[in-house]
């Protein structure tokens, strides 16, 4: 049984369709991988790190799951990103509420438990306040309760260490007298003159991250370093289908010919019938 000539016509179109196009999704997906930056993220911070990354010029998305948001990457731009979240300090560190601190757990807490406790929460609440600040980035705090080292001791006194990471500028001259008036009004024991002198303060600067683009000249394309592996791909991809696509169309405009086709079926039975679908 012959191979009818429309049938083979057919059958080489649509192998060739399916082939350019198993070949193009191949070439997109070797483009540029996605990596995850960030996992378990509240909206906040995610949201933070997605704006801070675009103002940057590294193109994130963030995805809403279960365990909480997720931020992706390129795999390119992953080292860039977690430098300038870094610098950013975000994510930022989770705090608990007093509420949080003094949740129970148990029928009865000890003494020793419910100081810990309190000063725990007083530390985390005064870090919360003193990240309100302009351009401070992150701080901590460290409480210093009084307390009777052993019996007929005098008692120690309350005091507080306060760490304040910030961008530039920074008034130091304005802001540090807050910030000792604020935790000294906040810690019982440090009211007055006295108690703002024990009160020690360091500050840490930090200058913003700026992402230096390093450019790269890829034919007649001039991209960043960091596209330039995906482009590449990309055109070859490309110039692979044009290639294939040249080869198809030559194909079809040879076989649209009877005494080709005829010939190709007499000559080649088993290929023939390999794109017929069935034996000659």
């Amino acid at each position: 049984m012959r191979p009818n000539h429309s049938v083979m016509m057919q059958r080489v179109r649509l192998g060739g369709a399916r082939l350019l196009l198993s070949l193009l999704m191949l070439t997109l997906c070797a483009c540029s991988e996605k990596v995850n930056l960030q996992t378990a993220l509240n909206d906040a911070d995610a949201n933070d790190i997605v704006m801070l990354l675009n103002r940057h010029g590294i193109d994130s998305q963030k995805r809403s799951g279960k365990e909480g948001a997720t931020i992706t990457v390129n795999d390119t731009d992953i080292s860039r990103a977690t430098e300038v979240m870094q610098a950013a300090g975000l994510p930022k560190r989770s705090l608990a509420q007093l509420g949080e601190v003094f949740k129970k757990e148990g029928m009865i807490s000890t003494p020793l438990e419910e100081r810990v406790r309190y000063i725990h929460g007083l530390s985390q609440e005064l870090e919360y306040t003193l990240q309100q600040f302009d351009s401070v980035i992150t701080a901590r705090v460290h409480v210093v309760l009084p307390e009777r080292v052993a019996p007929g001791e005098p008692i120690q006194p309350s005091s507080a260490a306060v760490f304040i990471k910030h961008r530039l500028p920074f008034d130091e001259d304005m802001i540090l007298p807050r910030v000792r008036n604020l935790v000294a009004s906040s810690i019982p024991g440090l009211s007055g003159e006295d108690g703002r002198s024990k009160v020690s303060v360091v500050l840490m600067p930090t200058e913003e991250v700026i992402t230096k683009l390093e450019w790269t000249q890829l034919g007649p394309f001039q991209v960043t370093t960091g596209s330039a592996a995906g482009l590449r791909s990309l055109l070859t991809g490309l110039l692979v289908l044009g290639v294939i696509g040249l080869l198809l169309v030559t194909v079809l405009l040879v076989l649209r010919h009877k005494k080709v086709a005829a010939w190709v079926a007499q000559r080649f039975p088993k290929k023939a019938g390999f794109i017929l679908g069935h034996q000659v």
